[in-house]
This record gives C-alpha cells, sequence and structure tokens, in this order.
C-alpha cells in the first residue's frame, strides 16, 4: 500500500517538472501554377476548360452546325443573253466571281436562316468545268457560352436553260411592244441626232431590235414597261408627240389572263434645223413680236427660231406647236448657194415688250448673187443674221423667195412688200471633201459601220452641223479618230473652218461594240 502512495507521487512530481516542446507555425503562400488542364471527356485528350468539357474534334464528331444546308445546288444560265435566272422569273446578269454572282448562289442556298454567316466566298474552279463552289463560314450556338465555327463548300452546277426573251426571239415572236417613230422630211438628220442622244444616254439597252421604216425608225421591246420608257426618253429630247394602240393575241378564259401586242406611234415635228418657216401671226405676237419669216437654227427639245432681220430668237415647244403648227417653207436640201458681193452693218429698231435678241449674231445689210449667175448684174438686197461672219467673196446657202412657189396660207397673208427677196441660212466654210479631210473625230452608231454613214449626205450635213454649233454637240460623245490623229495635212488648210476641239473628244475603248447587248441592231442609212 505504501508503494502505490510513493509511485502516485512520483508520477505527480514528473508530470509537473516535464520537458515542454513548441511548434512554429508559418503560413506559406500558393506559388502561382499555369491554367488548368483537363482531360476530354470522351477521348482523354488534355485540353483547357471550355463549356463543354470536350475537345474540338469531339465537338466536331458530335455536333454538325452545317446540317440541313445542301451542298449542292444548280445555277440556270441562258446561253442567247448570257444571264442567270433569279428565281422566280426574272434573269440577271452576273460575271464570274462577282458580288451580284455571289449574291444568287447564297440565295439559293436553304437554311443559312438558322445560322450565323460570317463569311462567303468563292474556291476556284476551271471556268469552261461549269462549276460554281462558294466557300462559307457560319457559327452557331451549341449550348449555353459554347459557339461553333465551321467552313464547308458549296457546289453549283451551270445547267443551260433558255430564258423567256430568248425563246421568243427565236420562236419569231419576240417582241411585245414596238415604238414607230416618225418624222415626215425630206433628211434624215434629226434620227442621226436621236442615234447619238440614245448612245450617250444608253436609252437603246433594253431594245430587242431596231428597224428602218418608211420615214423613221421602229423599236422591238419584250414588254410595255420598256416601250413606254423610250417614249418617256424622245418627249424629253426631241418635239415630238405620240398616241399608243394594243391588239389581243391570246385570251385565257379559265385564269382571266390576257396576252396583248403594244404600238406606240411617235411623231417627231416637221421642221428642223436649218428650215425656213412660216409663222402664223398670232403665235409671232405672242413669241415676244418675232417676224413671221424665221429660220429655226437649232431643233433639240424645243424649237429655236431665229428672225434674220432683227436677230430676235424665240423658242417653241412641243405643246405649243401642236397647238398652233406651221411648216417649211424651204427645208436644207433645197437652199441655193449664193455669193456674197457687199456687206454692211445694219441698224435695228428694238421696241417695248421685244423678245430676247442674240448676242452671237449680228445683223447686216448683205449684197448678194445667185452662183449659177455669177457675172451678171442681178445683184440681190437682203438683211441677215449672220453677220458677223460673212464677208465679201464667201459663198452663202439661202432660199430664194422670188423664185420659189410657196404653197402656205400663213405666208399669204403676209404684205408682199414685207416679205424678203432671200433668207440667207448658213455659210459654206469649204467643199464636203476638204472637211471631211480635216476631221478628226468620229461618232460611235447603232449597229452599222461608219462607212455606211460617210457616203451619206444627210449624215455630212449633221456633223458639219455639229462642227458649226458647240452648244449642239454638248449632248453628243465625240471620239477621237486614231487613224487621223496623226496626219498633219489638215494644218496647211484655211484656219476659219470651225472643228471639235481636242478638250471635246472623248478616248474609244472599245468597250461594248455592240450597243444593243443582244441581236445586232439595224440604223438606217
Amino acid at each position: 500500500k505504501d508503494e502505490k502512495v510513493l509511485l502516485n507521487f512520483v508520477c505527480v512530481i514528473y508530470w509537473c517538472f516535464r520537458p515542454q516542446y513548441y511548434i512554429k507555425m508559418e503560413y506559406i503562400a500558393p506559388v502561382p501554377s499555369a491554367p488548368g488542364i483537363i482531360l476530354c471527356c470522351d477521348c482523354g485528350a488534355q485540353i483547357h476548360p471550355n463549356p463543354t468539357n470536350r475537345c474540338i474534334a469531339c465537338i466536331r464528331t458530335r455536333n454538325d452546325i452545317s446540317e440541313g444546308i445542301p451542298k449542292q445546288g444548280n445555277l440556270y444560265f441562258c446561253r442567247g443573253c448570257e444571264r442567270y435566272l433569279d428565281p422566280p422569273a426574272s434573269w440577271v446578269v452576273a460575271a464570274l466571281e462577282s458580288k451580284e454572282l455571289l449574291r444568287l448562289c447564297l440565295k439559293k442556298i436553304k437554311g443559312l436562316n438558322k445560322v450565323r454567316l460570317v463569311d462567303a466566298g468563292f474556291a476556284w474552279t476551271e471556268p469552261h468545268s461549269k462549276r460554281v463552289k462558294v466557300k462559307i463560314a457560319v457559327q452557331k450556338e451549341i449550348q449555353a457560352g459554347a459557339v461553333l465555327q465551321q467552313e464547308f463548300i458549296v457546289e453549283f452546277v451551270v445547267v443551260g436553260q433558255m430564258c423567256d426573251d430568248c425563246h421568243r426571239v427565236e420562236a419569231k415572236d419576240y417582241w411585245g411592244a414596238v415604238v414607230q417613230v416618225r418624222q415626215k422630211t425630206d433628211h434624215k438628220r434629226t434620227f442621226y441626232y436621236l442615234e447619238q442622244l440614245m448612245l450617250k444616254h444608253r436609252a437603246h439597252e433594253k431594245t430587242l431590235g431596231i428597224k428602218p421604216a418608211h420615214e423613221g425608225l421602229d423599236f422591238y421591246y419584250t414588254n410595255e414597261q420598256g416601250a413606254r420608257q423610250l417614249v418617256d426618253f424622245l418627249m424629253s429630247v426631241v418635239p415630238c408627240r405620240w398616241t399608243h394602240s394594243k391588239k389581243l393575241i391570246s385570251h385565257d378564259i379559265h385564269s382571266n389572263s390576257y396576252n396583248y401586242k403594244f404600238t406606240f406611234s411617235v411623231e417627231i415635228v416637221t421642221v428642223c434645223k436649218d428650215s425656213v418657216v412660216c409663222l402664223p401671226s398670232k403665235l409671232a405676237h405672242q413669241l415676244g413680236g418675232i417676224g413671221q419669216i424665221c429660220v429655226v437654227h437649232r431643233v433639240t427639245n424645243h424649237i429655236g427660231l431665229i428672225d434674220p432681220s432683227t436677230a430676235q430668237l424665240a423658242e417653241v415647244s412641243s405643246t405649243v406647236f401642236w397647238r398652233t403648227p406651221f411648216n417649211s417653207l424651204c427645208t436644207s436640201k433645197k437652199l441655193t448657194e449664193f455669193v456674197v458681193m457687199d456687206t454692211n452693218a445694219a441698224d435695228v429698231k428694238r421696241f417695248s415688250g421685244q423678245g430676247p435678241i442674240s448676242k452671237k449674231h449680228q445683223v447686216a445689210e448683205v449684197w448678194v448673187q445667185r452662183a449659177s449667175e455669177l457675172g451678171s448684174d442681178n445683184v440681190i438686197f437682203c438683211r441677215t443674221h449672220l453677220g458677223h461672219i460673212l464677208n465679201p467673196g464667201d459663198s452663202v446657202l439661202g432660199f430664194d423667195l422670188r423664185l420659189s412657189n410657196v404653197n402656205d396660207t400663213n405666208i399669204d397673208k403676209i404684205n408682199p412688200d414685207l416679205v424678203p427677196d432671200v433668207i440667207l441660212v448658213k455659210k459654206i466654210y469649204a467643199d464636203k471633201a476638204t472637211r471631211n479631210r480635216r476631221r478628226r473625230w468620229r461618232l460611235k452608231h447603232l449597229g452599222l459601220d461608219d462607212d455606211a454613214h460617210s457616203q451619206n449626205k444627210d449624215y455630212t450635213d449633221f456633223l458639219e452641223d455639229l462642227e458649226e454649233d458647240p452648244q449642239y454637240r454638248t449632248n453628243v460623245n465625240i471620239y477621237r479618230d486614231v487613224t487621223k490623229m496623226a496626219s498633219d495635212d489638215c494644218e496647211s488648210e484655211a484656219g476659219e473652218i470651225p472643228q471639235v476641239s481636242l478638250e471635246e473628244m472623248l478616248d474609244d475603248l472599245h468597250i461594248g461594240d455592240s450597243p444593243t447587248g443582244g441581236e445586232a441592231a439595224e440604223m438606217m442609212q
């Protein structure tokens, strides 16, 4: 018992005086580690974490965002007019690898509205392979926060199909509307001017064909809309009026549909440039008191008149002309050649309410003699507006009222003492051969060679009108003639012959040699 008490006492003494051990705790900051790497849940490849926890290869295997988008298609191409079908019924012109063709291809691909189109372009193919490949890149969200982008190629096969317009041409029933342009005159200078206006404003592009007819031209179109556009163009550039009619070709009683052929008749005013006219007295009074006998010095979208005795100007619109029509006393083909013997400046009396006076022209008193009677004593006195360009010895074209049998009601009402003996119209600068040799420019035409026009006297007169009137040629595209630009023969000619300056000429780039685009148009000679 005493031993147990002693043992407990020793244990208590040891516990109180036992050695103390202290542990020092220190915080060690974690070292930054590389981005986390996980394993793909399908193939076990090491990948960076993403919302799907799969690698790109497994994602593409399990998800095809191009599903439902066709990989092949057809493009319908007309070989006659080289156009592509734009469903449902329109045909468009599109070159290879152009924006128009890419738009047409994307329009034919169904299912693109279900994905986001990122990029699209053409993949190279052989031009003669009849294949068009379009490379497309699309995006689509396959899971919340996961967007997949995929690229694929859609191949189109170019299939030949004749359009409705070409089919009508082959069936000899190609036109649905015709515009008949007519002018009752003895020359075609107005139509040559109209031809140049159509070329400049490209008003002939939708024309199926242009054929000459008696006193005019016929323009053929596939539908009524194209014909109406030409009629509107003609009304804006030349004084004219029009009427139209339609002929029933077929009728479907079940669908209540009709098939018509439309005909538009356009009549251009009968007076032309360099014509001598006699105005009705009422119309002459409305035009500012201009003289009744006038010369037509320009015909554009209105008729420009000038009084040879006062140089007063007046303009007659198409509406005024058809409301108060007047005829030509003499056209440019019936003018007589005179020789100027002497000139003298003339005084012109002005009055209140008079119309505008030309600043370019100058009134003069002129003594002339017919070229066929040169050397005789038969000298004729007249007043003319060409005093600024006429000198003794010059040749001039005019209308001899003394020896002419004029059948016109307006001139019959004029006092015979007020009717002049001769009306001078234009000066003759040189013979036509000299002027043709000096001409360094040329014009384009609707489907005819230049040689066919150069042999036509009316066309030569039209070219001379362009040279003599700078304002008249502002509406015409004039091109340099490279075959004559290098020649120096014309430099030795007389310098007073009017010419077109080099600044007004355009370089011929030989683009679009066939202006009508389809079937070659025929222009009257």
